[in-house]
C-alpha cells in the first residue's frame, strides 16, 4: 500500500482525480516474507534473491517446512504456558509451581526453536555457493530475512 502522498502520486495505479482514494497493494517479496514464515512465499522470495537452482529449491523447501513446524509448536507451547500462568493466578493462593512450570515450558520451547533455527541455517548454508552465502548474509544483516 502506498504509505505517503508522494509515493501515492508516483504510483502507477494512482487515481486521476486527486480527491479519489484507492486502496491498493503492490507486490513486494520482502513484505510477503515478513508476514510469516510459510513455505511458498519465502521460498519464492529466497529463490529470487539468491538465484537458487532446482536442487537448492528442494532443500530450502524442506528446511523451511521443518522450521515452520517448529515455530507452530513454539506457539502451542506459549499458549500452554499462558494457561498455566492463568491457572497459577486463579486460586485462593498463587500457585508458584504452575508459574515455574510455565516458565520452564517457555525456556525449553525457546531453546528448541533456536536450535532449529541454527540447524536450518546450517543446512541452507551447506547448499549455497560463495556468492549466494554472501547474499544470504546480507539479507540477514539488513533484517530482510528474519530467522
Amino acid at each position: 500500500m502506498c504509505h505517503d502522498t508522494r509515493e501515492h502520486a508516483r504510483c502507477c495505479c494512482a487515481p486521476h482525480d486527486r480527491h479519489e482514494r484507492v486502496e491498493h497493494h503492490h507486490y513486494s517479496p520482502a513484505e510477503e516474507f515478513a508476514s510469516g514464515f510459510g513455505v511458498r512465499r519465502p521460498l519464492r522470495f529466497l529463490a529470487w534473491k539468491l538465484g537458487l537452482s532446482e536442487p537448492q529449491l528442494e532443500k530450502f523447501a524442506a528446511v523451511i517446512n521443518e522450521l515452520k513446524t517448529e515455530r507452530a509448536q513454539a506457539a502451542v507451547d506459549d499458549r500452554r504456558a499462558l494457561t498455566l500462568l492463568a491457572d497459577a493466578a486463579s486460586g485462593e493462593a498463587f500457585d508458584a509451581g504452575k508459574a515455574q512450570e510455565a516458565a520452564k515450558l517457555r525456556v525449553d520451547s525457546a531453546l528448541r526453536l533456536q536450535q532449529r533455527v541454527n540447524d536450518s541455517l546450517s543446512a541452507l548454508h551447506a547448499v549455497l555457493d560463495t556468492e549466494q552465502r554472501s547474499r544470504l548474509a546480507y539479507l540477514l544483516r539488513t533484517g530482510t530475512l528474519v530467522m
